[in-house]
């Protein structure tokens, strides 16, 4: 549709006809190409898009042996030239994510209804691998809320968190490991385009969804209640809080709102002055330090304060032993690891690509996937459950200067330190402030601004998050999440089948040619029926185009005056990227539908695929004849109008 101005020799007007000159373009097929390099080519395009191969093109082996190397382990390209400078940088932004990932650990295993120790495991082995396997200068890993939630739900649907505990923590290990193999599957199968199906809309509406869940989740932590539902959903969770009102303890609450406001507070700060970033990212500590010494002072046990209790002390022990890949839940297992896996992985993608755009750095997705699940693999053998890139610990560690992935080591390293010395310190911590905290950072997942510039741009894409918000706070957190993916699908199948279609006409004194409905200085062109097709034809939408084509040209009969009737009906073509064997069949009919009412049809720039199996399905030459086939709509227009007026003009000599 996109056709240069051209100016025109001459106009001349003729019984209705318009003649405008202009030098003809032939449409030839693509150069031959055969099955095999055909097939190569689609792999290539499909799954390697950003074509990883090129740097090693010309290389000496040697050279081909290192970029190997440094492609599966990006640690090896910034290590060799790794400076001191470079390391005061990231210890200061290490310590800094460790100050909130020792808090936010212990308060997201809660989440997950795990032991809080399990919380700081995951915050010291994950970090570790991720440094020499991942290739985002900014992503601080860990546990986040929404994988914490979802498996924890999951698995308590089918297992009691606290009469089976043992079993409920094999099966987070089990799920991690699926969730991991996964992630890795995705990336070295080249996949990723599967996460893809998570929309923007989704994901804002889910994370808001899942953000009201989880922070209703901790009224019960807040308020000291000890009876509470295993339900996620909005109506139980507050049916729970107000049929259990007698359990509530005025010390607990007190507690838990005076530390909530502070946190808040703190966070307000670091968001209205960013140079003030370390405000937040150290008050979660500050207030555990704080809680955990005052209630000790004040005996809080003794005022119905709960506390975490007795961690236990030490690194990570082996958990490989504990991974069940037998028996009745395997089923369960495999499906939280692949929900929690995909809503980890897409998290931790999209932070990565966020913080990768604002530093000008390059982020290979297939990489990070890899990253991420063997970090996940090797975890779930360490006593870890699924974790990835956290949005709030990647913002501390941007902010804080982080230069590379050395940052995590530093993490990892300080959370050991606490490991093996200072857990003993934490036993007094009380829940209401661990609580708090998860209120805190999953208060940032609700993001109106966004909701509402959905709402601006496309309708349909702001029902889909309300699909999301709601269903995940009404149903559940996974089906919410599957209502939204199968409306976007719908959409998408939608698309397919009901592709757009326009009657162009022409912007005067030009070669252009635009949809008259957008255009209004766009004129129609006497004895023509200009339309275009902007998708790929195929067999889920031939029936549409077949009907709606006929259509148009039935409204175009039924318009027609004695001077002026339907002669040629052009397809514009330049969107048809793409057809197949059923798509091929649209232009037989037509041709015989067009015949009968004494009109042709032209073909307009139909690109190198559709062209070639054109050609192979027209053995008769029939459709797709030189004089059938143009470049653009103008030379059509040009050529057909001047074969309409010699036509003219002969009827007119042989009637005189």
């Amino acid at each position: 549709m996109d056709e240069p101005s051209t100016s025109t020799s001459g106009n001349a007007m003729h019984s209705d006809f318009v003649e405008i000159t202009m030098d003809v373009h032939q449409v030839v097929p693509p150069p031959h190409v055969s099955t095999l390099q055909l097939i190569k080519i689609k792999l290539k395009e499909t799954f390697f898009p950003d074509d990883p191969i090129r740097q090693f093109k010309g290389k000496t082996l040697k050279t081909k042996l290192i970029l190997g190397a440094q492609y599966f382990f990006p640690i090896l390209q910034w290590l060799p030239n790794y400076s001191f400078k470079l390391f005061k940088s990231d210890l200061v932004a290490g310590l800094t994510i460790a100050s909130l990932a020792i808090p936010q650990g212990i308060s997201y295993a809660k989440l997950a209804t795990l032991p809080p120790i399990i919380g700081l495991y995951s915050s010291f082995v994950p970090p570790l691998v991720y440094v020499v396997l991942g290739s985002s200068r900014d992503l601080a890993v860990g546990p986040v809320s929404i994988a914490s939630l979802v498996m924890g739900f999951m698995i308590a649907e089918e297992v009691s968190p606290t009469t089976q505990s043992d079993l409920f923590i094999q099966l987070a290990f089990t799920s991690t490991f699926f969730a991991g193999i996964f992630q890795a599957a995705l990336g070295i199968l080249r996949l990723g385009f599967i996460i893809d199906f998570l929309s923007k809309a989704i994901l804002l509406g889910f994370t808001a969804g899942a953000a009201v869940i989880v922070s209703l989740q901790q009224l019960k932590s807040l308020l000291g209640i000890t009876h509470f539902t295993k339900q996620m959903a909005i109506i139980p969770v507050m049916r729970s809080v107000f049929d259990n009102i007698h359990e509530w303890s005025w010390e607990t609450i007190v507690m838990g709102v005076s530390f909530l406001g502070i946190l808040l507070l703190a966070r307000h700060i670091s968001i209205r002055k960013p140079h003030l970033f370390w405000v937040s990212a150290g008050a979660p500590l500050a207030c555990v330090i704080i809680s955990t010494i005052l209630t000790f002072v004040i005996k809080g046990q003794k005022h119905n304060i709960m506390i975490v209790g007795k961690l236990q002390q030490g690194i990570n022990p082996a958990s490989a032993d504990m991974l069940l890949f037998h028996g009745d839940y395997l089923s369960l297992t495999i499906k939280t690891g692949i929900v929690s896996g995909i809503l980890a992985l897409t998290e931790g993608i999209a932070v990565g690509r966020t913080f990768a755009t604002l530093r000008n750095y390059k982020l290979d997705g297939n990489k990070e996937m890899m990253a991420i699940g063997f970090m996940n693999v090797v975890g779930s053998t360490t006593s870890c459950y699924v974790t990835t890139g956290s949005f709030s610990r990647s913002a501390v560690n941007h902010n804080a200067g982080a230069k590379t992935a050395m940052s995590n080591l530093v993490m990892a390293v300080t959370v050991m330190v606490t490991l093996l010395f200072l857990m003993p310190l934490f036993r007094f911590t009380p829940n209401a402030v661990l609580g708090a905290i998860i209120i805190t950072a999953v208060v940032g997942l609700i993001d109106i601004p966004a909701a509402y510039l959905i709402w601006k741009l496309d309708k349909f894409d702001f029902v889909v998050l309300l699909t999301a918000f709601f269903g995940v706070i009404f149903i559940s957190v996974q089906y919410g999440l599957a209502l939204a993916v199968g409306l976007s699908i719908l959409r998408i199948l939608l698309q397919i089948t009901r592709p757009k279609t326009a009657m162009l006409g022409n912007i005067p004194g030009t070669a252009i040619y635009r949809n008259i409905h957008h255009y209004k200085e766009a004129t129609r062109v006497p004895g023509f029926l200009i339309l275009s097709i902007e998708a790929p034809i195929n067999f889920a939408n031939l029936t549409y185009l077949n009907q709606r084509i006929l259509r148009w040209i039935e409204e175009e009969e039924d318009t027609k005056t004695e001077n002026s009737c339907l002669q040629y009906v052009i397809l514009e073509m330049s969107a048809v990227s793409s057809i197949d064997t059923s798509g091929v069949s649209l232009f037989e009919e037509l041709k015989i539908a067009l015949k009968i009412k004494g009109a042709e049809l032209i073909l307009v720039n139909p690109l190198a695929e559709v062209i070639a199996k054109l050609k192979k399905a027209d053995e008769d030459n029939d459709y797709v004849r030189p004089d059938c086939l143009f470049l653009t709509v103008g030379e059509a227009v040009a050529a057909l109008s001047s074969a309409m007026k010699n036509q003219s003009e002969t009827i007119e000599e042989e009637i005189e």
